[in-house]
């Protein structure tokens, strides 16, 4: 261990090949739906059922949290009845689509309250660390990124995998006929591509991601806080 000192070899470990291939479940990939918008007609939610509807097709069982009703961050207890189904489908999930408007060039903050909701940790749990993650947006003008982006960063915070594709559907109110049915069209295939993708990379990590996100700084950290624990014991 000399040419690295500054590492505590008790901690460090090789990557296991045979814990990255555990056999596979066999229940559908669990995929919660969160999306941003609480109009009447809300492109985001159709958008967001138009990929439950893949998602399902892909053998993903589907649910959607309803953001209505949810009260801001801090202005409620975590008892509120609406942060609690939230908390609880996130735990249930295995996989999360999040799907914004684009909303003075970011999410709005309908979607944001969502996210805030969820906790990073509760104790020594982090509900959402290793599930994968695709995000989508629309937007009522031009074709844009600004809040695929910035869900990106914030599952990245999250800790969550983000799959490599995304969707972003410009002009929304022109890719839905009077049904709510998204038009065939490169965003729709788009849609299916990263639905297909997000499928794909639930059953390849989701039976693994505890061993994808055991952490050298976090094996060190509970190790000393296991010693600390022994030596007040012993005083």
């Amino acid at each position: 261990m000399s040419d690295l000192p500054a590492a505590d070899p008790r901690h460090l470990r090789k990557p296991d090949t045979e814990a990255l291939r555990p056999p596979f479940s066999t229940h559908p990939p669990r995929i919660l739906i969160l999306y941003g918008s609480l109009r009447q007609v809300s492109y985001s939610r159709l958008l967001a059922e138009e990929a439950g509807r893949l998602l399902e097709h892909f053998g993903a069982e589907v649910r959607f949290f309803n953001p209505s009703g949810l009260p801001l961050p801090d202005d409620a207890p975590v008892s509120h009845p609406k942060v609690q189904e939230l908390r609880e489908l996130s735990e249930w999930s295995e996989s999360q689509v999040w799907v914004s408007p684009e909303r003075h060039g970011a999410i709005t903050g309908i979607m944001k309250a969502q996210i805030d909701w969820v906790p990073l940790s509760i104790g020594s749990i982090r509900p959402t660390q290793g599930k994968t993650l695709a995000v989508m947006q629309v937007s009522g003008g031009s074709q844009s990124f600004n809040a695929v982006n910035t869900l990106r960063l914030l599952g990245r915070w999250m800790r969550m995998i983000t799959i490599p594709n995304q969707s972003s559907v410009a002009k929304a109110y022109q890719e839905f006929d009077a049904n709510g049915r998204m038009k065939p069209s490169p965003y729709y295939d788009r849609v299916v591509d990263v639905c297909e993708e997000l499928v794909k990379f639930t059953l390849l990590t989701r039976d693994a991601s505890a061993y994808l996100v055991d952490r050298y700084s976090e094996r060190k950290q509970e190790a000393e806080k296991l010693d600390q624990r022994v030596k007040l014991k012993s005083i």
